[in-house]
């Protein structure tokens, strides 16, 4: 069982930036895949960013440019870097994570994020 934690949301007027974190309870080379969802209001969950094996890394068309995932793997922990955020970045973000052994995939309990003046 792969325990997530995330933290770092909040408000945040637009134009600011954001760090969420995802803390993962083991070592982050027994994962092939490490990513950042949200879910907005109404709308349906969608990829934000993700990492794979290798450190290769792809991203929702909407935020390209904006976001950046990375990782620090002496911390196990994922990191989302956000900026010159937007009104439509509102959402509650989710980490996810998939194990190399047996594929199993883990989901954060979600932090929110809300860009406002």
């Amino acid at each position: 069982q792969v325990q997530l934690v995330e933290s770092g949301g909040g408000l945040v007027q637009p134009g600011g930036s954001l760090r969420l974190s995802c803390a993962v309870s083991q070592a982050l080379n027994t994962l092939n895949t490490m990513a950042w969802y949200r879910t907005a209001p109404g709308k349906q969950r969608e990829l934000v960013a993700a990492m794979f094996t290798g450190d290769t890394t792809t991203y929702g068309d909407s935020v390209k440019g904006r976001f950046t995932i990375s990782k620090d793997s002496a911390q196990n922990t994922v990191w989302l870097q956000m900026n010159s955020l937007k009104p439509e970045d509102t959402a509650v973000y989710y980490c996810n994570v998939q194990t190399i052994i047996m594929g199993r995939t883990y989901w954060g309990q979600g932090t929110q994020v809300t860009v406002s003046s």
